[in-house]
């Protein structure tokens, strides 16, 4: 056994004839009786205590604890008692990766586990709290996809606690709790037409954002990111090097999405668009910190800026031009007066890009040169994404059958006609 069990009640002595007598303790029939102690991987004493008549639970703790250490799966009981919150805010301070991802991490945790599981000790947890969690998330939490994002993020972190010693396993990969399901819709691309109309509603400085979208598949924050000395006018291309992104309510240069810098065409037609911008709105030298608010100041002289010449505030530009314009070539409906317009996530400027993809496709563009011109790590998750935008690959499925079977019926006819 990995220890023994003291009882607090009584005590060995040995008299002085030299046989052991068994006598009361001054704590008899106070207190926890039964004090089960082993030494943990450690090298410290660790124990649990017992009520009277709980011995035989205390030996079968005690059994428990050295098939755990034989396993490989001991849990400290001390750390096991550390909450779900305490040990999660410890781990998203060191989890790797963008500044935003930390963030976005720490406000689904905020806002969707803490309230409901961030007072519980790891030790503690069962397939049945995170049950019961999910299921309550239905109630806040409308959409599939992102109930399955936050489910996500704390499996992630019950996954780092098991790592690190404090769970013995994830209650969320257990057979019994059923994940959200992704629930990503099929991508319905704009027409050229609502493309056109969306970009004649907005005001005149923001115009050629639409063509570095809908002709180049740049993201928001790299349309408005976009610096001068990305462009190459002369060699048809365009660099993607860095992207104007929002972090903690300030703004900051950093790298593209998954940190993915690419050099993407540039279309004759884009090119005369963007020639034109930056004659007739002058670019501006625009300086803010790189990667973090309290990063490295850079400048870079952006093609796309504010009335004010400074960098455009996304947020504004979302609510006072583009949903506007959207609402002007019949997108989405029109606001009511002195309300705020309807959330529209999917007629975003993504949707430009889903518009530049769905072009490339019909055109007979390869998913991997795609990829790489969107920036997407994996040519799998482009393909995923708009396989149903392959019409020229279903037609040629379609039409080298066909050939075979008109081919086979000229050679072989039907039993009964003549050749």
């Amino acid at each position: 056994m990995a220890g023994h069990i003291q009882d607090r009640w009584y005590k060995t002595e040995t008299a002085a004839d030299g046989k052991t007598v068994r006598s009361k303790t001054d704590r008899h029939g106070t207190g926890l009786r039964y004090r089960a102690r082993y030494v943990g991987p450690d090298g410290t004493e660790k124990s649990k205590s017992f009520r009277d008549g709980q011995k035989r639970l205390a030996d079968q703790w005690l059994t428990q604890i050295e098939a755990d250490m034989t396993r490989g799966q001991y849990v400290d009981p001390r750390a096991s008692r550390t909450t779900f919150r305490q040990y999660a805010e410890r781990w998203i301070k060191t989890h790797t990766g963008e500044v935003n991802s930390r963030e976005a991490a720490e406000r689904r945790l905020r806002l969707h586990a803490y309230p409901h599981i961030g007072t519980r000790p790891l030790g503690s947890f069962k397939p049945e709290h995170i049950r019961t969690w999910i299921a309550a998330l239905e109630a806040t939490v409308p959409a599939e996809s992102h109930r399955r994002i936050i489910v996500g993020t704390v499996s992630a972190a019950l996954t780092a606690a098991v790592e690190d010693g404090l769970l013995s396993k994830n209650p969320c990969r257990a057979r019994t709790v059923q994940l959200p399901k992704p629930g990503k819709p099929r991508v319905i691309p704009w027409t050229a037409a609502q493309v056109f109309d969306v970009r004649a509603a907005l005001p005149r400085r923001f115009q050629a954002a639409v063509d570095a979208g809908a002709g180049c598949g740049l993201r928001q924050g790299e349309i408005f990111g976009l610096a001068v000395d990305e462009l190459d006018f002369e060699g048809g291309w365009l660099a993607v090097s860095h992207q104007l992104k929002r972090i903690r309510g300030k703004y900051v240069f950093a790298l593209p999405k998954g940190g993915k810098v690419r050099d993407v065409p540039l279309p004759a037609a884009v090119t005369t668009v963007l020639r034109d911008h930056v004659k007739e709105f002058d670019p501006a030298d625009v300086t803010l910190p790189w990667r973090t608010p309290d990063g490295p100041l850079v400048t870079k002289r952006l093609v796309f800026s504010g009335i004010e010449g400074r960098h455009v505030r996304v947020s504004n530009f979302n609510d006072h031009h583009w949903k506007p314009a959207l609402a002007a070539a019949g997108v989405i409906p029109a606001a009511e007066a002195g309300a705020r317009y309807a959330s529209a996530r999917e007629h975003g400027m993504h949707a430009l890009r889903h518009f530049y993809a769905s072009v490339l496709l019909d055109a007979g563009e390869s998913i991997r040169a795609l990829s790489a011109y969107l920036g997407h790590s994996d040519p799998g998750f482009t393909l995923r994404t708009y396989t149903h935008l392959m019409p020229s690959s279903e037609g040629r499925t379609r039409n080298a059958v066909d050939m075979l079977y008109a081919s086979t019926t000229r050679t072989h006819p039907p039993e009964g006609k003549a050749p």
